[in-house]
């Protein structure tokens, strides 16, 4: 059994970095961090405590940050929404300048960052972590319109009170269709976790109704800790159907309310569609890209590979083994800025391994767990015989364990990133 100690102190690992009284303090330089998500709120933290004399601008155009973790239990009404939101008052306390601004594009030849109030900013380095944007329309009529309809509730907020309130209003016998999306996307264990919880809700409320996961991949993460605990807590009230039995999901007509496969054809009672993604708009109008709809990037200091002095960090990097997570994107910050921190101070970037836990709650007192440990090389590489996953045969008391340091987990990254 993975111990309390080691789970927490693994937190603690992902930000081994020296002490900020290591290093001379009279490194300047403008420094524009582009999103304030779990990577761009960390980096521009950790920026500003390595280097005190670097001026630090988040560029983020909501006031208030809602985050994606835990968000499920939201949906099926075990908590509040307000629980996941995060204003960026500490942030400026410690000489950051938040602006609440939406940026529109970025010009690497003149270094300067457009506003959507026409404003502009000038910077030495800019550190881009936009997220992801959803890519409408990959799926036959599924739009931004459509969403309203069949809710993809994968951006935190208005969509995930809009999918919880259709899961309410639903009938008791009702069929709740969740369209998982193909890979690379945020959050790779998040659609199981959403239809785990889901079943748990229905097992109390609407017994008689069924969760229906339509999959584009014959494989997902946590697969057959998820699918065990399906069987043993839910019998067969959760049912997965992978691409090799027709899980793709090629088209939704909203005016019928219908949903097609490869080879069928349903009309659910509600249905979560999460489309495909990609890197954020941001990070693709300003050239950040590269076919893949992703940002390449140098392992080491998370530096562009297109574009110089451009660092990106998150859900918008190509992290290759590495998953899109907010524990990924906070690691990967505390990292960047280090090694910012190193460059401008005209030091060679150090070479760091970087670690990443995802937690899943089955149920809200059941958790599950997968960690990996990567390090720079030709990309973020894992570390051959680190990591693991929750053990399949585990004690009730284990999976309580998880869960609890899932909260635990939650409760110091929040506070670590905007305190």
């Amino acid at each position: 059994m993975t111990s309390r100690r080691r789970i927490l102190g693994g937190i603690a690992a992902a930000a081994l970095l020296p002490s900020k009284q290591l290093y001379p303090s009279d490194v300047s330089a403008k420094i524009i961090v582009i999103g304030g998500g779990f990577a761009g709120a960390t980096v521009a933290r950790f920026l500003k405590r390595y280097a005190p004399r670097l001026q630090v601008t988040l560029v983020e155009p909501n006031p208030i940050f809602t985050a994606c973790p835990f968000s499920n239990l939201v949906i099926t009404g075990q908590r509040n929404l307000s629980q996941q939101q995060f204003s960026y008052r500490f942030l400026e306390a410690e000489g950051i300048t938040v602006l609440h601004e939406r940026a529109m594009g970025i010009n690497t030849e003149t270094r300067q960052v457009a506003l959507q109030n026409r404003d502009t900013l000038t910077y030495d380095k800019i550190v881009a972590a936009p997220g992801i944007s959803l890519q409408w329309n990959a799926i036959q009529g599924y739009d931004q319109s459509a969403s309203q309809v069949f809710p993809h509730a994968w951006l935190a907020g208005p969509q995930t009170m809009l999918l919880r309130q259709q899961i309410m209003d639903m009938r008791d016998g009702g069929l709740i269709i969740i369209g998982a999306p193909p890979n690379p996307f945020r959050c790779p264990p998040g659609p199981y976790e959403r239809a785990s919880l889901v079943a748990n809700y229905l097992t109390k409320y609407k017994p008689k109704s069924k969760v229906l996961i339509l999959d584009p991949k014959d494989n997902f993460s946590k697969k057959s800790l998820f699918l065990d605990a399906w069987k043993t807590l839910y019998g067969g009230m959760v049912e997965w159907v992978g691409a090799s039995d027709g899980g793709n999901i090629v088209e939704v007509r909203t005016a019928t309310k219908t949903i097609k496969t490869d080879f069928d054809t349903f009309q659910p009672d509600v249905a979560n569609i999460i489309p495909p993604q990609s890197a954020g708009t941001i990070a693709q109008q300003s050239g950040f890209a590269d076919a893949s709809g992703w940002c390449p990037i140098d392992p080491l200091t998370f530096e562009s590979n297109i574009h110089n002095d451009v660092h990106i960090l998150g859900d918008a990097a190509i992290a290759n083994a590495m998953p899109k997570s907010a524990f990924s994107a906070n690691a990967q910050a505390k990292v960047c800025a280090l090694q910012l921190k190193q460059i401008l101070s005209n030091q060679e970037p150090i070479s760091t391994t970087l670690a990443n836990t995802c937690y899943s709650l089955v149920a809200p007192d059941y958790g599950i767990s997968i960690a990996g440990v990567y390090r720079p090389g030709k990309y973020l590489d894992p570390v051959p015989g680190a990591g693991g996953i929750s053990p399949r045969d585990a004690k009730e008391n284990t999976r309580k364990l998880e869960a609890r340091y899932a909260r635990d987990w939650f409760r110091a990254i929040t506070s670590q990133t905007f305190g």
